[in-house]
């Protein structure tokens, strides 16, 4: 393969870790299109994801997805640098059909293939927010499968300060939805709830050790589950939305607290964050407000980079093109990916 790195190269990304099917284009750090299509509304029906259908859902639609994503770039494939893909952490189906899109892709048109860390392409996704954004950071990660506190050093190089010793933040909303009966996917649920009640129902401190970084959500969700079983055994009157509340105040205020003691401990001036949970509405305001008053400068993505999605990939797949790092047409799918390889 003949290759000749670019400043700023047409990167095509895709995903498929889950239930979204995603594609999207970037030229350099400017995102030029970003689409989606998702089975979540199939998926609400049984309460979860259902691997089978997701795999078969991602078969059916990323041929469309990546042709749309390409269109409303205004590019041709011909003209593309590289095609990035994620190929872990996830269900191992749903990444395998967009890994093995993907190398098709990159292998009929002779460019480069990088497989793309799932968590690391949430970590990317604030690259799309500021251009101009350049290690060191400190980084709040908080998804349905990791919740941690890291600091980037340098573009090839972070470490975890702490973060959760059991369930992740994502999880533990999913698993406090189902108590409370509310729809899947739990997260906006809880929020929405939480908005109309008030943080008074006692919880747990989530803090574990002596002012370190690592804490647990098993402790404060079995405290929520207790709660509700107990009013309800005794038939006590209760609230759904100060449950919500209460729950989400616990869960979220200390991610704010340590995200912000992270960035003091290092010396880093500027704050990021990454994962479906820094969609949540209050976390948000909470890590604004507080990045604020310690004089940090926050880079918040938006919304929709938050959750899964292809521009974060294709982020992910900038700074790896940029580090050399490409991927062999053997590269296999992982369903799971520590935050940290051993070397």
């Amino acid at each position: 393969m003949n290759f000749t790195p670019k400043e700023n190269p047409l990167i095509l990304g895709i995903e498929s870790s889950c239930d979204e099917t995603a594609a999207a284009v970037i030229r350099g750090r400017e995102l030029l299109s970003d689409e989606i299509a998702s089975s979540a509304a199939t998926q609400a029906k049984f309460g979860g994801v259902v691997p089978e259908i997701a795999s078969r859902a991602h078969a059916e639609a990323v041929d469309e997805v990546v042709a749309r994503a390409l269109k409303n770039a205004g590019v041709k494939k011909e003209e593309l640098d590289a095609v990035a893909v994620t190929y872990g952490a996830g269900l191992l189906g749903a990444l395998l059909v967009g890994l093995s899109f993907a190398k098709g892709f990159a292998y009929g048109l002779g460019i480069p293939l990088i497989g793309v860390d799932h968590i690391r392409g949430h970590l990317a996704a604030a690259y799309l927010e500021d251009v101009s954004l350049e290690p060191p950071f400190i980084t709040l990660l908080a998804s349905g499968g990791h919740t941690a506190v890291l600091y980037t050093e340098r573009a090839d190089r972070f470490r975890v300060l702490g973060g959760t010793l059991d369930d992740a933040a994502g999880e533990a909303f999913d698993k406090v939805a189902r108590v409370l009966s509310l729809p899947y996917p739990g997260g906006p649920h809880v929020e929405a709830l939480a908005r109309e009640g008030k943080a008074v129902v006692p919880m747990p401190k989530m803090l574990k050790g002596h002012g370190g970084y690592d804490f647990s959500y098993s402790g404060l969700k079995t405290a929520v589950i207790n709660y509700v079983h107990t009013k309800e055994q005794r038939g006590e009157t209760w609230s759904r939305a100060d449950v919500a509340a209460s729950f989400q105040s616990a869960a979220l205020d200390i991610l704010v607290q340590k995200t912000v003691e992270g960035a003091r401990e290092t010396c880093a001036s500027v704050v990021t964050a990454g994962g479906g949970v820094i969609a949540n509405g209050y976390l948000r305001e909470k890590l604004t407000a507080a990045c604020a008053e310690a004089g940090l400068k926050l880079v918040l993505p938006s919304k929709k980079h938050c959750t899964d999605n292809a521009a974060m990939i294709a982020s992910e797949g900038l700074v790896q093109y940029r580090l050399g790092n490409f991927s062999p047409l053997t590269l296999n799918a992982e369903a799971s990916i520590p935050l940290v390889r051993q070397h």
